[in-house]
């Protein structure tokens, strides 16, 4: 096969010709890096191409099948977001202020895929510190949508998206504060999972710790159902991290009969644009005929915008407390509209927004008591164009920062285990379908979209590069 059906393989079916030897790890290595250089210049999805790195990451996994050491994920190619650290890899954070760290030490996060045997590719393409949902930075530039350049790939796992999408490695780690797992790989195109708050091991910490999550993007659910048995283990670094939990790989096609699904189109509060939300409507009444209970269904709850506001707004303003004055013209200018907002925020506001979300969480308790699933838009509007913060007006109503993306940052608040499946497409552009779970019900989240993925299949769909 060419290099470009050859970089279409999942990781699956890569392990499946490893294990049998019929491809070489180092053969496959070559030529993702080859498809990097042909594709990336259009996309900037790469900020570092680890080449040395992965081809020494191929050739110990080669060494490994031969004597039967391998770990789950060995010699297939990925990449880590550059917000996350890498000894000895340039990590810039999408910041000028971190233009040319190179950390000490490993995140648990590399530590945790270097030994399942991920061939490190190199580091994907945020926005700085990962503030808005767009992937534009001023260190690397903007990084574009695989189905249309001058689109967004969305943020701020971006470049983690386009480069699964274009076919540059079948998996990619993201982080997700707001929804950054989530957006870019609804306006993408690929699946994306933000796992249950602390599955997934993160230092140093974000932030917004008690808002952040770490997942996989990838070309289909069972490759992310991988990537995240991977991932997922305690590290005494972060103080939230939960034990360690695999998911069942065989469970993921024992389908989802007989569960009570709810279909939410807004909510009750989000603007939404409506051939969006008819897409992902198509999609949601398909669950009937997975033999599920389909309902309209929200709890009575309030748009939590004013919590995430309060915490991502009050952290950043904390991060730079008064350092601000001596490194805003390094910062992105939305980012420092952020942290003067913070600034005005009073100790009682944000005190207030924690309190507030306790009541919201357990507002979700009661609905997830009624039903197994929740599904709703993943976004409320395809790719806009690259470069832009965010789409400042939706459906007539004005937006700001990340309160567009009103159906992914709910379920940062609750930290309920929350996917994307690509549902569809509006004038070309992908469309996703979220799909949210109960509490730490991260395996029924994955067999729901592997489900799905089996009734509407979407890994074949390659775009126009």
């Amino acid at each position: 096969m060419d290099d470009t059906d050859l970089c279409y393989l999942s990781a699956a079916e890569l392990i499946q010709l490893y294990s049998r030897r019929e491809l070489s790890p180092v053969e496959v290595a070559h030529a993702t890096l080859r498809r990097i250089e042909a594709v990336d210049g259009e996309l900037n999805a790469f900020v570092t191409v680890s080449s040395e790195r992965a081809l020494e990451d191929a050739r110990a996994a080669e060494t490994a099948y031969a004597t039967g050491t391998a770990g789950p994920l060995a010699g297939v190619p990925g990449s880590l977001k550059d917000l996350t650290a890498t000894r000895g890899i340039r990590t810039t954070r999408g910041s000028l202020l971190y233009e040319d760290w190179i950390p000490d030490e490993d995140s648990p996060l590399a530590q945790l895929l270097a030994r399942a045997g991920m061939v490190l590719l190199g580091k994907t393409n945020t926005p700085e510190l990962g503030w808005k949902g767009d992937t534009s930075n001023r260190v690397a530039g903007s990084t574009h949508n695989p189905w249309r350049h001058g689109r967004t790939a969305g943020g701020s796992s971006g470049g983690a998206a386009a480069a699964v999408v274009a076919g540059m490695g079948p998996i990619a780690q993201g982080t997700d504060g707001a929804g950054s797992v989530r957006i870019p790989a609804g306006l993408s195109g690929c699946f994306g999972l933000k796992p249950s708050w602390g599955r997934v091991p993160q230092f140093p910490s974000s932030f917004v710790e008690t808002l952040s999550h770490a997942g996989p993007l990838a070309r289909t659910v069972t490759d992310a159902a991988m990537m995240l048995n991977a991932m997922s283990a305690p590290d005494d670094r972060d103080r939230v991290s939960l034990p360690k939990e695999n998911v069942a790989i065989p469970d993921l096609d024992a389908g989802i009969s007989g569960l009570v699904v709810a279909w939410s189109r807004d909510l009750g509060y989000a603007a939404v644009e409506p051939e969006v939300a008819d897409t992902a409507e198509v999609a949601a009444r398909c669950f009937s005929e997975l033999g599920c209970k389909v309902e309209e269904a929200h709890p009575a709850t309030e748009d939590p915008w004013r919590i995430v506001h309060a915490i991502w707004s009050g952290a950043f303003a904390a991060a730079f407390g008064e350092s601000l004055e001596q490194v805003r013209s390094r910062l992105d200018p939305g980012l420092v509209t952020i942290i003067e907002q913070g600034r005005r925020l009073s100790g009682m506001d944000v005190a207030g927004a924690y309190i507030t979300r306790n009541n919201h969480y357990q507002a979700w308790r009661e609905f997830f008591q009624r039903y197994d699933l929740l599904l709703t838009p993943t976004l409320p509007v395809s790719a806009f164009p690259a470069g832009t913060d965010f789409p400042t007006e939706i459906a007539g109503r004005t937006t700001t920062y990340l309160s567009w993306t009103a159906f992914t940052y709910p379920f940062n608040v609750t930290g309920h285990p929350a996917a994307t499946v690509p549902c569809g497409f509006v004038d070309g552009l992908p469309v996703g379908l979220q799909i949210v779970g109960g509490w730490r019900q991260d395996a029924m989240v994955l067999r729901a979209a592997r489900a799905f993925e089996q009734f509407s299949p979407w890994q074949h769909r390659r775009p126009p590069l």
